[in-house]
């Protein structure tokens, strides 16, 4: 059984550094780097996909029944995996547009 709070620090570490990858990817892409760019997006998805992994682990051990609290720096967790999810997504399109 996984800690709490060992795993919710695990999403924020690894969410945080997906969401920092993705933005310097953008850097990178804005100087004209793009195989730069998406090199540091597929480093972004192995801390996505570790972040992603623990907050399924999470949600195996709740099994829907509540046996999980429902903490404020829980809430924090998944706020920083849903932001860097969504600042991939978003790193993808841009850089696409700078490749053009």
């Amino acid at each position: 059984m996984v800690r709490l709070e060992d795993a919710v620090m695990e999403i924020i570490i690894n969410a945080g550094q997906s969401r920092s990858l993705c933005f310097e990817a953008l850097h990178a892409a804005r100087k004209g780097e793009i195989e730069e760019a998406r090199n540091l997006l597929r480093e972004a998805d192995g801390y996505a996909r570790q972040a992603h992994h623990m907050q399924t682990q999470l949600i195996e051990q709740d099994a829907g029944e509540a046996r999980q609290p429902m903490t404020l720096i829980m809430v924090h967790a998944q706020d920083h995996l849903m932001n860097s999810l969504l600042a991939r997504e978003l790193s993808e399109e841009i850089i696409h547009l700078y490749q053009r």
